[in-house]
């Protein structure tokens, strides 16, 4: 365990978007926080981005900016570490650890959202693929959620330093599976094409006629009216419940009398709906996308089916739905892969790590008058730890 601070508060600036906002980044952050890592390891957390409009989303880039450029100047923080998805995020990200770097500080590049590969490699054109390329040679430690990312991170950027470093969530209390609601469904995310709220709302149409008391719940955001409209058509708009974004303590509620937790992604990172679902105990059926294989075994603490496939969606839901003794068995096992690998102290100390390998460089550097060079990094982690 790494739980001595290396620096005094503020020696590593940690730039995302609010910890109190929406999102993975969100509560990934704010579990930072909670459980202390940010005050023993010297962390002064600096919201980049908050939910709003244009002018908010202005004013906190432009706070973080303002930030990063006193405190590089006066208090010489060692380590700037940004959370960063995939497009506006990025290029807000990049130019923070950019300006970082000039000022002489290590860069830690935090990358979340299964939409990155897209945008990296079919929306960005020659100078922006060389940007994204630059960007994450240049960091002094590339953080991914999962293997698969940092293979495609390794192919796209040679000379990056990767590290895997999975998303991580607490341990709520057990929920008995007699508790959970039948056939009550839950999505959690932005209901949109890309999650795959398209084809969970075509399974619904189809389970509908013989499960009178089957209900879909889709805790986000997104065109949620167009989404009714659809359920609508559908002739399901009485099955379907549309809460809208949900707090913490909501999700914590839902999952707790969910009967099953879906996500039929056609793209993700490592998503923390997935992580919460499968911490609460409750039976998962997503899709082999990103980093869910890592976290899912099909048949053995969830279930996978192709992304896309409507009907394959169907049924698998239908096969869940008739038997308990499955859901209980597939539930108790993804409460334990999250307590073995994906808890919160698992991911905290391993981040604590690559602190500490930056942290001597750093700490000799200022001894001798001057920092390091800020590409010397943390070397690549090729199977999941770091060497040295």
């Amino acid at each position: 365990m790494h739980d001595a601070a290396p620096w005094p508060p503020g020696r590593v600036l940690m730039f995302s978007t609010d910890a109190g906002g929406r999102g993975g980044v969100a509560a990934a952050v704010a579990g930072l926080a909670a459980h202390g890592f940010a005050r023993r390891h010297g962390v002064l957390l600096v919201a980049s981005h908050r939910d709003g409009g244009a002018l908010a989303k202005l004013a906190a880039f432009g706070g973080a900016l303002a930030t990063l450029l006193w405190r590089g100047c006066v208090a010489r923080p060692a380590i700037v570490h940004a959370h960063s998805a995939s497009r506006a995020s990025f290029l807000r990200k990049s130019l923070l650890l950019a300006l970082a770097r000039r000022l002489g500080c290590r860069t830690v590049l935090h990358l979340h959202g299964g939409a990155f590969a897209q945008y990296a490699t079919r929306e960005a054109g020659p100078l922006l693929r060389w940007w994204i390329r630059h960007s994450l040679a240049q960091a002094s430690a590339v953080l991914v959620l999962s293997d698969s990312w940092a293979r495609f991170v390794r192919d796209l950027a040679p000379a990056a330093r990767v590290t895997v470093l999975p998303n991580a969530v607490a341990l709520p209390a057990p929920v008995a599976p007699a508790g959970r609601r039948p056939e009550r469904l839950l999505f959690l995310g932005r209901a949109e094409a890309a999650k795959g709220i398209d084809e969970l709302l075509a399974a619904l149409a189809a389970l509908a006629p013989a499960r009178p008391r089957l209900r879909l719940v889709v805790g986000g955001d997104g065109d949620l009216a167009g989404l009714r409209a659809r359920a609508q058509a559908l002739g399901v708009a009485d099955r379907l419940e549309l809460p809208g974004w949900l707090g913490r303590e909501q999700v914590a509620a839902e999952l707790a009398q969910a009967a099953l937790f879906v996500l039929p992604s056609h793209q993700e990172g490592l998503p923390m709906a997935l992580l919460e679902a499968m911490a609460s105990g409750c039976a998962v059926l997503a899709t082999p996308v990103g980093g869910i294989p890592q976290l899912v075994e099909s048949g053995r603490n969830g279930v996978l089916v192709a992304p896309g496939d409507a009907a394959a969606l169907a049924a698998a839901l239908a096969a869940l739905l008739d038997d308990d003794a499955l859901r209980a068995r597939l539930g108790a096992a993804a409460r334990g892969t999250i307590q073995a690998g994906y808890g919160s102290a698992a991911m905290t100390d391993k981040l604590a790590g690559v602190y500490a390998r930056l942290a001597p460089m750093a700490a000799g550097a200022r001894h001798a008058g001057g920092l390091p060079s800020p590409q010397d990094g943390v070397q690549e982690d090729h199977d999941g730890s770091n060497s040295h």
